[in-house]
């Protein structure tokens, strides 16, 4: 492969490049969620990874402020991992779970749902939070068929909800620009109001005290529908992409009571939240707070294989064990379901987090964490903080007639300087590995608040 770049293409950093291979056309790959024109002009490329740490295709250290996309909890590189998808790769690469099996996926699942308490007994694998997500609403819908109600077929989803790009997940989502391109989606949908109000929770420290209030809209959709057209309310515990969203103080209670009531399934996509984000295993412990279906993926491997899955109470997996034992129970699945690399990966990174205490450093580092995402309240243009857990969001003021303009030089600018940090719109979020020290936290502090005093 030649070291040339692309026409215009120019090295993102200082120096040279080193010997690894560049690529010598940057125009095949169409990027995802990419400013494609910007970034093949002046590219952002990474040639290794290890701990807490990328290193450029010129050779410099770049901090992983956001656990790669809120996935590598574990940090990078890790030798156990690295050696599982090694040895499983080379006993064997693939094997089909439609009607045959192997070992690693029933292990891992068992694994998964022994971490959560009861009901949750039963996982079906998927290969992302997309997949995870629409497999949760075709499982909502099939359960209330499976009852009797086949009438219940009305999804809720919630404004600025991010839960994948699948047509099932946009539908229920409530990211604008994310639906906005892809006409009439999923049908029978509506949303909640979001959580978030700049006037009545700024610079809030954990859970809001306002807001609970909200989840009192469910009712009203259900007046107006009826429930038994209702099948299931998604909801994030925290809304992760949109710019970290934690709940308000009760509201995610009142929301299941709300469906608990009226007989409609609770889905809490934990995509972000789950494997340690909070400082425990999935929200659904940190909140107290059981959903009837809980969506996962990304720490689940911490990020080293896709693979994501749905985590259901014994109740609905029951539902659908009817019937000749001979027959197929729910017509759903992947090619790659429970893949045996990807199981292999998720078992390693479970003994990791098991063995260091990952979940507990994780909790342990949160209020250090606060006060540095909170340090950024006097700063130029900051208009909000936010926090829990190891996530945390700092929102700039938008340009007038240039919204989300600010927080992209940021991003640029971070990276010139030695750390990768996550934006939407105009908020920088923060996630680090759960492996993450305090002297770390301090760095990413260090460099976005030069970085953030130098916008105009």
């Amino acid at each position: 492969m030649s070291s040339a770049h692309a026409a215009g293409a120019q090295p993102a950093g200082e120096g040279a490049y080193s010997d690894q291979p560049i690529p010598n056309n940057l125009e095949a790959f169409w990027m995802p969620f990419t400013a494609n024109r910007d970034f093949k002009a002046r590219p952002r490329l990474f040639s290794g990874a290890k701990g807490l740490y990328y290193t450029t295709v010129d050779g410099r250290q770049v901090l992983d402020g956001s656990a790669g996309l809120w996935c590598v909890n574990a940090g990078h590189g890790r030798e156990k991992i690295v050696e599982a998808v090694q040895k499983q790769v080379a006993e064997m690469d693939f094997a089909p779970t439609f009607n045959w099996g192997h070992p690693k996926p029933f292990e891992l699942a068992s694994r998964v749902t022994a971490m959560l308490p009861q009901p949750y007994e039963h996982m079906f694998f998927t290969n992302s939070g997309s997949e995870s997500v629409d497999t949760a609403l075709k499982i909502a819908l099939a359960y209330h068929r499976a009852k009797g109600e086949g009438t219940r077929t009305r999804l809720i989803g919630r404004e600025r909800g991010y839960h994948g790009v699948g047509f099932g997940g946009i539908s229920v989502g409530g990211m604008v620009k994310n639906r906005m391109f892809f006409g009439s989606m999923l049908g029978n949908v509506d949303h909640l109001p979001h959580t978030h109000s700049l006037e009545h929770q700024q610079h809030s420290r954990g859970q809001p005290e306002w807001g609970a209030h909200l989840a009192d809209e469910l009712e009203n959709i259900v007046a107006l529908h009826d429930a038994s057209n209702i099948a299931a309310v998604i909801v994030e515990p925290v809304a992760g992409s949109t710019g970290v969203l934690p709940p308000p103080i009760g509201y995610l209670k009142r929301l299941r009571e709300i469906t608990a009531k009226h007989g409609i399934l609770l889905i809490f996509d934990e995509v972000i939240t789950g494997f340690g984000r909070l400082g425990t295993s999935f929200a659904t412990e940190y909140f107290d707070v059981k959903p009837d279906l809980i969506t996962c993926a990304k720490g689940l491997t911490s990020g080293v294989i896709p693979m994501g899955g749905v985590i259901a109470t014994k109740e609905i997996y029951d539902a659908f064990m009817h019937g000749p034992d001979y027959a197929i129970e729910f017509f759903h699945g992947y090619t790659y379901s429970g893949h045996p690399v990807a199981a292999a990966a998720g078992l390693a990174t479970l003994d990791i987090y098991q063995e260091e205490g990952l979940f507990q450093r994780a909790a342990e580092l949160a209020p250090y964490f606060e006060e540095a995402v909170h340090s950024f309240e006097d700063a130029k243009n900051v208009i909000d903080t936010r926090n829990i857990g190891l996530m945390g969001a700092i929102e700039l003021a938008p340009r007038d007639g240039a919204p989300g303009k600010r927080a992209y030089e940021a991003m640029v600018k971070a990276f010139h300087k030695g750390a990768m940090i996550r934006i939407t719109a105009d908020t920088i979020a923060f996630s680090p590995p759960l492996i993450a020290e305090k002297k770390h936290i301090d760095e990413l502090v260090g460099i976005t608040r030069e970085v953030i005093d130098s916008l105009d």
